[in-house]
């Protein structure tokens, strides 16, 4: 028997995470299996550069600002989806953490914050659904005033060095670990790179974003006036552009 298939039309910005979506958003990455696909990654770069208080710009459901409170950072978490903030609280809460919590545009983000922080985290690939470079810049000067000064930010997303060149790949093993969810490209240029997301029951989802290149926002990084730039593909420095799904960006505030 044909499943029947509900396709959600695609929305902007934090609009594109509806309820809908949402409520299915801890299926698709999997909370343990992401864990293991870290390693511990975020955790190693924090402590090794003696943060303490940490600013999760991107929160989604959770997973990392738990996380990082688990491991005893000081944590402040923003999204810009009502619904995925309630979701970060619910998650928090069932895991025993109580850490604030607030739902923000990123370019609003100045006045909504008490004080600056020893680190800053854009995860989840969710800087790219900025598609105008004045936004992109305007956004990264909010994350750096955002830290004290010699603070870490750290921001990642997918690789679209490989997806713009039709070498779209998604190991499973990485951020999006939920089994049964299918994640292909619908379409990709260098404007727009558009992701359908099939589950198990034939819902289907899409999100939009500007495809970023590495170099480009290693780029604007240094425009901002970070410094030590380092990059990461799927948590390795030593790692193939042409094979890794994420990459991910290290810098320091001058």
């Amino acid at each position: 028997m044909t499943t029947a298939r509900t396709i959600h039309p695609v929305q902007e910005g934090a609009a594109q995470y509806g309820a809908s979506l949402v409520d299915r958003w801890d299926d698709l990455i999997d909370w343990n299996r992401r864990r293991d696909g870290e390693q511990g990654f975020f955790v190693e770069i924090l402590g090794g550069a003696e943060a303490h208080r940490v600013l999760d710009t991107a929160a989604g459901t959770g997973y990392h600002s738990v996380m990082l409170a688990a491991h005893g950072f000081d944590v402040t978490a923003v999204d810009g989806s009502a619904a995925m903030v309630e979701r970060t609280r619910r998650n928090a809460a069932a895991h025993g953490h109580d850490f604030p919590v607030l739902c923000s545009d990123w370019r609003e983000l100045s006045g909504r914050l008490e004080g600056t922080y020893d680190a800053v985290v854009c995860l989840g690939s969710s800087f790219p659904h900025l598609f105008d470079e004045a936004d992109r810049r305007a956004v990264l000067a909010q994350f750096y005033a955002a830290l004290k000064p010699g603070g870490i930010f750290i921001v990642d997303h997918r690789n679209f060095d490989s997806v713009r060149r039709q070498r779209y790949t998604s190991s499973g093993n990485y951020y999006y670990c939920g089994s049964g969810v299918s994640v292909s490209v619908d379409h990709a240029d260098d404007r727009l790179c558009r992701f359908r997301y099939d589950f198990p029951d034939g819902d289907v989802h899409h999100l939009e974003v500007y495809p970023i290149l590495s170099a480009e926002l290693d780029g604007l990084l240094r425009d901002t006036g970070f410094e030590s730039v380092q990059d990461f593909g799927d948590f390795k420095q030593d790692f193939d552009l042409d094979e890794a799904d994420f990459l991910i960006h290290v810098a320091r505030k001058a």
